[in-house]
């Protein structure tokens, strides 16, 4: 049984979420003591956090900068805001979804089986782990790991499904469209900007492995990962 750790101050709202989750199975806990958000999170260990934006103390941007500290389980954003900024800065922070409020309680619920088969669907008893590589760059897809001559660095869920893409269609263009599809499996986003934010992270956790300029922006195209650091000494 999935759990989903419930961080929402808006208590009636967060009494119809675990009521509608726990009606589809879930473990639902939520959460009422907003200056231990880590502390509830590392004793719950939920496989998915539900996170409002306006809390107590601080604000979910804070709290899911904290939690891809110690996990990279889903992080769903719920939220009154809903405008581009607000939705831009939530993947910036590692979330991975933003739902603006009012909202329908079967959408929400779509959403969290669509993050969790993503998360979890891979895994199986007995299975052989799945490796992506690419001139020595290694992805591991279910743990979410990039990894390069002994140096790892953990990605989200989206940066490990858009990596994964690019690696696999190493030295060709992907165009936006394609890659759009790819992250959010047909369903409508926000904005086109939220495939640039994932970008961006994806150069970043690449140059952390000492990678650069090897995922090029084609004007009007897509985005190309060359695999110029095998050349490299």
């Amino acid at each position: 049984m999935f759990s989903i750790l419930i961080v929402e101050d808006d208590l009636k709202l967060a009494q119809l979420l675990q009521t509608h989750l726990e009606k589809y199975g879930y473990r639902a806990e939520v959460l009422r003591e907003f200056d231990r958000v880590i502390e509830r999170f590392e004793s719950v260990r939920p496989d998915l956090v539900l996170l409002d934006v306006q809390l107590p103390y601080y604000d979910g941007y804070y709290w899911c900068r904290r939690i891809r500290e110690v996990s990279n389980c889903p992080v769903l954003f719920i939220s009154a805001r809903d405008g581009k900024m607000e939705q831009i800065m939530a993947l910036e922070h590692g979330a991975d979804d933003y739902l603006a409020k009012p909202f329908d309680y079967e959408w929400v619920m779509a959403k969290i089986k669509s993050q969790l088969r993503r998360a979890y669907g891979s895994y199986a008893p007995g299975r052989q782990e799945r490796i992506v590589e690419c001139a020595g760059l290694a992805l591991y897809p279910e743990r979410l790991e990039l990894t390069l001559a002994g140096r790892a660095v953990e990605l989200s869920h989206k940066e490990g499904l858009l990596i994964e893409a690019l690696m696999d269609n190493s030295s060709k263009v992907v165009s936006r469209d394609w890659l759009l599809d790819k992250l959010w499996d047909g369903q409508p986003i926000v904005d086109d900007n939220t495939l640039t934010v994932n970008v961006t992270r994806i150069r970043k956790k690449l140059a952390e492995l000492g990678i650069e300029e090897a995922l090029e922006t084609v004007r009007g195209a897509g985005y190309r990962l060359r695999p110029i650091w095998r050349t490299q000494p």
